[in-house]
C-alpha cells in the first residue's frame, strides 16, 4: 500500500504528528510505502508557501490581525468562503502529488492540504481514501470538510463538535494526537543521571525547561527574564527552535545569568530534556502539550499564539495538567510558586498520566486499515 501524509511546517507540530504516523505505519507494515510531504514548500504549493510566509509575518509583527482573521474564519460564512478559495487555489498541487505518487490513502495533519485533498476527493472519490488528523484540541471551521472519510481527534468534545457540523458520527474517532513513541517510554534513573552529567546539571537543583515550539515563539525572552528573578538556584534548559535570534540572546544570557543555563536550537532530544525537567515553561502548542502529557511533565503556559493555543491553554488547565499565566509580569511569581509546591506538581504529573493517549498513532493506523479494507 502507498500512504501519502501531507502536513505543513507552520510550526513543528503538524510535521511531528505526520512523522509519528509514518513511523507507526512503517513499524507495522514493512512493505508499505509511506511519504511525508510538507505542503508549504514553494516547490510543492506556492500558494500555501505564501500563506505560511504571511502567517509568520503576522505572528511576529501584527498578532492582533492574525487573531482577527482566526475569528473571522471560525465563523461559518467567513470560514467557508476562505476554505473554498484555498481549496480551489491549491487543488492543482494535490492533484500533482496524487498523480506522482498514486497513494491508496492520503492523510492530512493541517487544514490547508486537507482542503485541497477534499476538493480532489470530491471529484475523484475512488482515487484514494482521505483521512484528517486534527492537530489541535478544539475544532475550528477550517478543519471541517464533508468529503473526508475519517477524522481523528484528541477529545470527545471535538467529536461532538464535528457531528454538530454535519460530519457522520461513524467517521470520527477519538484517538488523541499522535506523538513519537519516545515520549511514552520510561526514562530510567541511570539515563536521567547520564543526561544531567552531560548537560552539567546540578542534581541538587531543580531543572526548568523553556520551549517555544519549532519556531521559538511564545514569549521565551519573557520567560528567560522571569527566570533571572528567581532567588533559589535552578538549572535552566532553553530550546530556541529555529529562532536564531532568540538562541543568540539566550547564549548571551549564559555569560552573566545567576543560574546555570543550557541552550539548544532545534533539537530531536526533547524527550531527554523533559526527563530531567521539573516542569516546562512554554506556549500551549497542541503537540507540545501532547508530548509533555505523554512524558508526564507538568506545564506552565504563557503567551499563547492567538487562536487555537488559547483554547489549548484553557483545556490543559481544566484537565489539571498545567497552569496558565495571563499576565507576563506575574510569570516570575508563578515559577516560584511551582518550585515551592511539590504537591501541585505531583498532582499535574498524575493527571497527565491519566489523560495521555499513548496509542494514538497505533489506533489511527489500525482504524485506517480497517476502513480501507472494508471499502
Amino acid at each position: 500500500m502507498r500512504f501519502l501524509i501531507v502536513a505543513a511546517s507552520i510550526g513543528s507540530g503538524h510535521m511531528k504528528a505526520a512523522e509519528a504516523i509514518q513511523s507507526e505505519i512503517k513499524n507495522k507494515y514493512e512493505d508499505a510505502e509511506v511519504l511525508v510531504i510538507d505542503f508549504t514548500k514553494w516547490s510543492i504549493s506556492w500558494a500555501t508557501a505564501f500563506m505560511k510566509a504571511c502567517y509568520l509575518f503576522m505572528l511576529r509583527f501584527i498578532p492582533n490581525l492574525y487573531d482577527l482573521m482566526y475569528r473571522f474564519t471560525g465563523g461559518k460564512s467567513g470560514g467557508l468562503s476562505v476554505q473554498s478559495l484555498i481549496s480551489v487555489i491549491t487543488s492543482h498541487d494535490i492533484k500533482a502529488l496524487t498523480r506522482k505518487y498514486h497513494p491508496d490513502v492520503v492523510i492530512c495533519t493541517h487544514p490547508f492540504p486537507e482542503g485541497a485533498a477534499n476538493h480532489r476527493h470530491k471529484n475523484h472519490p475512488s482515487e484514494f481514501m482521505l483521512a484528517t488528523v486534527i492537530t489541535d484540541y478544539s475544532v475550528h471551521q477550517m478543519w471541517i470538510y464533508h468529503h473526508v472519510d475519517c477524522y481523528f481527534v484528541a477529545r470527545e468534545s471535538m467529536r461532538l463538535d464535528l457531528i454538530a457540523a454535519g460530519i457522520a458520527p461513524d467517521s470520527i474517532f477519538v484517538t488523541g494526537i499522535p506523538v513519537s513513541d519516545a515520549f511514552h517510554e520510561a526514562v530510567s534513573y541511570e539515563e536521567i543521571a547520564s543526561i544531567r552529567e552531560k548537560l552539567k546539571l546540578d542534581a541538587s537543583h531543580p531543572s526548568i525547561l523553556i520551549m517555544g515550539g519549532g519556531l521559538g515563539l511564545g514569549g521565551m525572552d519573557l520567560a528567560l527574564s522571569a527566570i533571572e528573578k528567581i532567588k533559589r538556584p535552578v538549572d535552566v534548559i532553553v530550546v530556541a527552535g529555529r529562532n536564531e535570534k532568540l538562541r543568540a540572546k539566550a547564549e548571551a544570557l549564559m555569560q552573566h545569568a545567576p543560574h546555570h543555563v543550557v541552550v539548544f536550537g532545534f533539537t530531536t532530544h526533547v524527550r531527554e530534556l523533559m526527563a530531567v525537567s521539573l516542569f516546562i515553561i512554554t506556549k500551549p502548542g497542541a503537540l507540545t502539550i501532547s508530548e509533555a502529557m505523554a512524558a508526564g511533565v507538568p506545564l506552565l503556559l504563557h503567551e499563547p499564539i492567538p487562536g487555537p493555543e488559547t483554547q489549548n491553554a484553557v483545556l490543559a488547565v481544566h484537565d489539571g495538567i498545567a497552569r496558565w499565566v495571563n499576565d507576563a509580569s506575574k510569570l516570575s511569581d508563578a515559577i516560584s510558586e511551582l518550585l515551592d509546591e511539590s504537591g501541585a506538581l505531583e498532582s499535574m504529573r498524575r493527571r497527565a498520566n491519566e489523560m495521555k493517549k499513548p496509542y494514538a498513532a497505533r489506533d489511527i493506523v489500525s482504524t485506517l486499515m480497517r476502513r480501507y479494507e472494508a471499502k
